[in-house]
């Protein structure tokens, strides 16, 4: 199956819906994750970014 650029705009598009569903719905909350950020370490947030990028990568598997 060949990639498509359709299918890279879609998946953009479907993150910028996602990232905003949460300060649409909860601003007081996403503040309060973003102070919390804040306090964490370079190693934290690190580790963090490469849970996220291996379930990503994982989701992407199973629906391929």
């Amino acid at each position: 199956m060949p990639f498509q650029f359709s299918d890279l705009l879609a998946a953009i598009a479907l993150f910028f819906v996602l990232e905003g569903m949460i300060p649409f719905l909860n601003p007081a909350g996403m503040k309060r994750a973003l102070e919390k950020l804040l306090t964490l370490g370079d190693r934290e947030l690190r580790i963090a970014g490469l849970g996220s990028m291996l379930v990503g990568i994982a989701i992407l598997f199973i629906v391929r």
